[in-house]
């Protein structure tokens, strides 16, 4: 865009002596506060055209100043931080004095904290009010540069010399270093006029850096990963300001060039000639910028932004520049959709979790209820009135009862298993056993790649997306994508297979208009696709429609598939806390038959399902918000399926020293293990580089206690009436103790292999009995209940060790056993008597003889 001069260039105000020069408005926009090299302060009022009101008594090379509506605050090479009286416009009292120079100075939202960064190693916090109350950041341990609060005043981020963006959460009684964003700006010293300043956007979500290629990054506060970014100055950036509603952002530089974007499309929509502007100043309402120059000249520019552009400002607050804003992604609580793919019914409630209104109230507070996307640039929504809706008004087809409104359900958002939201511009669209598959957004089209584990059997292959797909499964045979609806082109599913007999074909086919994916599963029989108008749609895998149906619980959730059966997931009935309950469906496609009907998926209350897939067995698994890994057995018998844990993460050994604080993200279950990949530092999901994969073996919660480790007994107390054989029981011999933690653990350990072996055993039944088995598989199952028999017959011997006091569970572990020849009874007699149990010994023979006997009650 060519440059664009102001309707009238406005005259320098020859403010300071020649240096370093700063201004600030006061959040009501009544005055901009200038501070300079001398030792002049200026109050400049807003629509005012005459001289400034001067403050003479302050200190000398002043270099950062912030303002509130009350007072302003300014800070000196000299050490000192100053606070000054709007009221009285007049010098009140030092708030702060170091022995370096500071650098720069921030009021938080409230006006309650100034924050304070110079040479020295730590930043100060303190009380406005009360300058004997001062926090002291100590972690970051580098001179700081910059430093800026977020909108809502809990975080404070710091640019230090070090190159290295250090963020500050303020929520707690002192304040915690959260997170390091490195590799955007550069090593910097404090004097430099180069700027690395933070410039939050209104909207709290993100901010904004120079770096050293004179580039505007933006960054964000959910992941602190990159997002858009601002090119187009030719020389280092010295200042940055975003608009009051966040719909613009100018950008100085030493290319003595102020440059105007417009923050949706990142185009420069003008350009000004100035020479080495230090800093920058939105009015908070007007159509009005000033800045500052190295020179002491102060410039107000009214009618900055041009007529054509001039109604940017006018706009709501806008978002900040995402490549993939996570507002804008499809959740079945922010809108819901009729079969035919048009939008209905109202927002959530205002207090569900992942509603969008809650999700803006927790993110700006209550003064951005008002909050609109603009996806056109030129206005918001007007409702039928000429007025924009109420906070209680809907989206399209709101219900105009308040009160019905409260009363909304809070749905289930859908996921694709083994997918991650975007984050930055990367997304992994499909991680498992066979390989993983994840895109890059290069904002005109998308890079896939699809990697493999095992590269004899499979090439990685690597291709460019102008489909822009979103959801990928990843199988043995094939590799599945799919596209969300835009403008007038359908969702399309398009179906790629490794390799075939005859010459490979892939194939893709478009959805209804207006529909859109919502989770796929691809298996060694089918495609199944569950949509927004509540379909499920099930193609063979060469593309032909073989089934579509409406299942009975809608919004749909997710969907697994293994050879011909399909597991599906849907809301159903609301229950007491305004929550869907979920409920599952498993069906055999093929044979069409109905295994479980809308059954209930066991999740304890205000949990959610993370993941959902077939083992490798073809066992159905759920992998919940608590961290536990749950099994289905019998599934295949309608009405008698129940969930079984098979391992809690919270209880993982590793875990145990309370010093150690990770996630799991589920990736499979095979060969009787979790694989997963662990997630450190806070994070839900993996990102790149490509983790790697970590096994757990299973671990049925049965204490909180892990495998191994005995709790300390407590030293009884000495008063006791019997304190000789108190003290000899605090004088245990050490061995003694010894043997018996070995014991119980031995004892644990076999409890786990009894319950992992029989559900083990129950899954192999179940498969023998609806497939009428073949010898492979029942000798498999006549191998597991020998192993369980062998795990029975070594906890039997720890209780024979343990007396004849434990003889009655002894005897119920032999009718434990699953043998009918006899023979473990007899195994067991003779574990008895080796270890002189001649009581226990004569009741097992007698559980031999009902055995034999065929009694009713043994079975």
């Amino acid at each position: 865009m060519a440059s664009t001069t102001l309707a009238s260039r406005p005259r320098p105000r020859p403010a300071h002596t020649k240096g370093s020069t700063h201004c600030a408005y006061t959040p009501d926009g009544s005055r901009l506060v200038t501070v300079g090299s001398n030792n002049t302060i200026r109050l400049y009022k807003t629509g005012f055209d005459g001289e400034p009101f001067n403050i003479d008594e302050s200190q000398e090379q002043n270099v950062a100043v912030a303002a509130h509506d009350d007072f302003f605050v300014a800070g000196s090479e000299d050490g000192t931080v100053s606070l000054y009286s709007l009221s009285a416009n007049k010098f009140e009292r030092f708030l702060l004095r170091s022995s370096l120079p500071v650098r720069d100075v921030a009021l938080s939202p409230d006006g309650k904290w100034c924050a304070v960064a110079s040479d020295e190693l730590t930043v100060k916090l303190v009380d406005t009010k009360d300058n004997t109350s001062v926090l002291t950041l100590r972690e970051h341990g580098k001179p700081t540069k910059h430093l800026a609060f977020d909108p809502k005043g809990t975080l404070l981020t710091l640019a230090c010399t070090d190159g290295v963006v250090y963020v500050y959460s303020l929520t707690a009684a002192q304040p915690e270093l959260i997170h390091r964003v490195d590799g955007i700006i550069g090593r910097l010293e404090t004097d430099s006029e180069v700027s690395a300043q933070i410039a939050w956007h209104p909207d709290g979500r993100a901010f904004a850096l120079p770096t050293p290629t004179r580039d505007i990054q933006v960054v964000s506060k959910n992941d602190w990963e990159k997002q858009r970014v601002f090119s187009g100055h030719e020389g280092s950036i010295t200042a940055l300001a975003w608009s009051p509603n966040g719909a613009l952002l100018a950008s100085a530089a030493k290319d003595k060039k102020i440059l105007v974007w417009s923050v949706k499309d990142q185009s420069v929509i003008a350009r000004y000639e100035y020479a080495d502007v230090m800093d920058l100043a939105w009015h908070p309402i007007k159509n009005l910028l000033s800045f500052t120059t190295f020179d002491g000249e102060v410039y107000i520019c009214p009618d900055f932004v041009a007529e054509q552009f001039a109604s940017f400002l006018k706009l709501p607050r806008q978002p900040a520049p995402f490549i993939h804003d996570p507002l804008a992604e499809i959740s079945t609580n922010a809108r819901r959709q009729e079969s035919n793919g048009n939008k209905t019914g109202p927002r959530p409630r205002r207090d569900s979790l992942d509603s969008l209104d809650a999700l803006l109230a927790e993110e700006y507070g209550d003064e951005d209820d008002d909050f609109v996307v603009d996806d056109d640039g030129a206005g918001y929504t007007l409702n039928t009135n000429g007025k924009r809706p109420a906070e209680d008004e809907g989206i399209v087809g709101e219900h105009a009862n308040k009160r019905f409104n409260m009363m909304r359900p809070q749905y289930h958002d859908s996921f694709q298993p083994g997918a991650t939201p975007w984050r930055g511009n990367r997304k992994y669209l499909c991680l498992n056993l066979i390989g993983f598959v994840w895109t890059v957004d290069q904002d005109s089209h998308h890079t896939v790649t699809v990697e493999f584990y095992d590269h004899e059997f499979h090439k990685d292959f690597h291709f460019t997306d102008t489909f822009l797909y979103d959801q990928a499964c990843l199988n043995e045979h094939g590799t599945l994508f799919s596209c969300p609806p835009k403008d007038d082109a359908p969702a399309t599913i398009f179906y790629r297979p490794h390799e075939t007999w005859t010459h490979r074909t892939d194939w893709r086919t478009q959805l209804p208009k207006g529909e859109a994916v919502l989770a796929m599963s691809l298996s060694d029989s089918f495609v199944t696709v569950t949509t927004t108008a509540n379909y499920v749609r099930v193609y063979t895998l060469f593309g032909i429609p073989y089934r579509v149906y409406r299942p009975k619980s809608t919004p749909m959730v997710s969907c697994a598939s293994w050879r011909d059966y399909v597991l599906t997931m849907g809301n159903g009935p609301v229950g007491g806390d305004g929550r869907t309950k979920l409920l599952y469906t498993i069906q055999n496609v093929k044979r069409d038959e109905i295994c479980q009907n809308e059954d209930t998926v066991a999740l304890p209350e205000g949990a959610t399902v993370k993941s959902v897939f077939f083992s490798d067995h073809g066992e159905p698994c759920i992998y919940d918000s608590t961290g536990t890994l749950l099994t289905l057995l019998h599934w295949r018998q309608p009405s008698r399926a129940y969930w079984v844990p098979l391992l809690d993460t919270k209880l993982l050994a590793r875990l145990a020293s309370g010093r150690k604080k990770e996630s799991y993200f589920p990736i499979a279950v095979a060969d009787n293990k979790f694989h997963c990949i662990i997630l450190k530092g806070g994070d839900h999901y993996p990102y790149f580089p490509r983790p790697l994969l970590s096994e757990f073996d299973f671990s049925i919660p049965l204490t909180s206690q892990p495998a191994g480790q005995k709790p300390k007994k407590k030293k009884r107390a000495n008063n006791s009436d019997s304190f000789g054989e108190d003290l000899d029981e605090d004088m245990e011999d050490p061995s003694d103790a010894e043997e018996e933690d070995a014991e119980e653990s031995e004892s644990r350990k076999l409890e786990q292999t009894f319950l992992l072996k029989g559900i083990q055993a129950a899954q192999l039944t179940d498969l023998v009995d609806a497939t009428a088995g073949n010898n492979t598989q029942r000798a498999a199952l006549a191998r597991l209940e020998l192993d369980i028999d062998k795990t029975l017959l070594q906890l039997l011997a720890i209780e024979c060790r343990e007396g004849e006091d434990r003889g009655m569970r002894a005897l119920e572990v032999v009718r434990l056993m699953r043998d009918r020849s006899g023979r473990m009874i007899e195994a067991a007699g003779k574990v008895a008597e080796r270890y002189g149990r001649s009581i226990l010994g004569d009741k097992i023979r007698e559980v031999g003889e009902e055995l034999l006997a065929g009694d009713d009650e043994f079975e």
